[in-house]
């Protein structure tokens, strides 16, 4: 869920992000940056330009596509923020784990053999990406398990003890729903551990700075504050809608083995994320459509993925998109609010 960044647009310049290790990430069409607070309460930040792939390759803007494109893009993009945000906390731990190190560091910058603090940043840069890449095969291989395998597994061994829910229509309906039961108890336990809670404060600030930037408030505190947490176009909408869709997809292909319903599961992952994104995308633009109806699960799940901020972790949202937005100002981008 933390690997889907603002949903694009081929007409419209719309910004968003995601919520990290102690920091937010925004981006912008050909911009993104990242503000993290250290435990010292400094905050450290990077922005970098991004190239926009739908603008070279014109049919990577077609529908339907473009949400399949925009998915993988962003799950590099997440990938490279995750890394950044871990490799600030690692760098502050192994700072403290060596305190006396880092005093002669900073008393002594510069010797033959190079900086302790350099040292240490190389290695905790280096531990940050395996930490992030295993984050990513862990997060498919458990979303692929999860959220296809057991619910199909369920749905099967219910169909033994009562073959009335074994049709092509009541099947599908029991998979979907033992895959909304379990995304949904899944979400609500990590909610409890503080650390995640944390993250989902985070999700809340950069939720605010982007309704803020949406209708054209300054970015400062007290503007962003006053928002909600819940946005359409978040993360949590797009995997509910997913979910809901994917019900009507499975319901279309009559296969009836346990591994070919398996497989068909997998082969139209892409499918279904490109009509869900569509979707999503026409119901941020039409609030009072029937796919807006759509959607609206998604809102209520963000009353637990996201949690209202403290001013210092919205500030770190306002500093993140007010670096990507420079930079999109550098590259010419415009600025049109969609």
């Amino acid at each position: 869920m933390q690997l889907l960044p603002a949903l694009e647009s081929g007409e419209e310049t719309l910004v968003g992000g995601q919520a990290v290790l102690e920091g937010v990430m925004m981006r912008s069409p050909h911009a993104w940056a990242i503000a993290c607070r250290k435990p010292s309460g400094e905050v450290a930040t990077l922005s970098e330009p991004l190239e926009r792939p739908s603008e070279k390759h014109k049919w990577m803007a077609w529908p339907i596509i473009r949400g399949v494109m925009t998915l993988g893009y962003a799950m590099t993009l997440g990938y490279r923020a995750l890394r950044f945000s871990a490799n600030v906390a690692l760098e502050e731990v192994m700072q403290d784990g060596g305190k006396d190190q880092a005093k002669t560091a900073v008393s002594q910058p510069e010797r033959s053999g190079g900086s302790k603090s350099s040292q240490i940043r190389e290695k905790a840069a280096t531990v940050s990406s395996w930490l992030a890449a295993a984050n990513i095969v862990i997060s498919i291989a458990f979303f692929i398990f999860m959220y296809k395998y057991l619910p199909l597994l369920a749905a099967t061994e219910i169909k033994k003890v009562n073959p009335a829910l074994g049709g092509q229509i009541m099947f599908n309906l029991v998979d979907g729903v033992v895959r909304i039961a379990l995304f949904l108890l899944f979400i609500w336990g990590v909610s409890l551990w503080r650390d995640i809670r944390r993250v989902y404060e985070y999700h809340g600030a950069e939720h605010k700075t982007v309704f803020a930037f949406e209708n054209g408030d300054p970015l400062e505190t007290a503007a962003v504050q006053k928002y909600s947490t819940y946005h359409p176009r978040c993360g949590t909408s797009f995997l509910m809608t997913v979910m809901l869709i994917s019900i009507g997809f499975y319901m279309l292909v009559p296969v009836t083995t346990f591994w070919a319903r398996f497989a068909v599961r997998i082969a139209l992952l892409p499918l279904i994320a490109g009509v869900s994104y569509e979707i999503i995308r026409f119901a941020a633009k039409h609030r009072g459509s029937l796919f807006a109806l759509m959607t609206a699960p998604g809102l209520w799940l963000q009353r637990i993925t996201t949690k209202p901020p403290s001013d210092e972790q919205a500030q770190c949202a306002i500093l993140a998109l007010d670096h990507a937005m420079a930079l999109e100002k550098e590259r010419g981008g415009e600025l049109v609010i969609a």
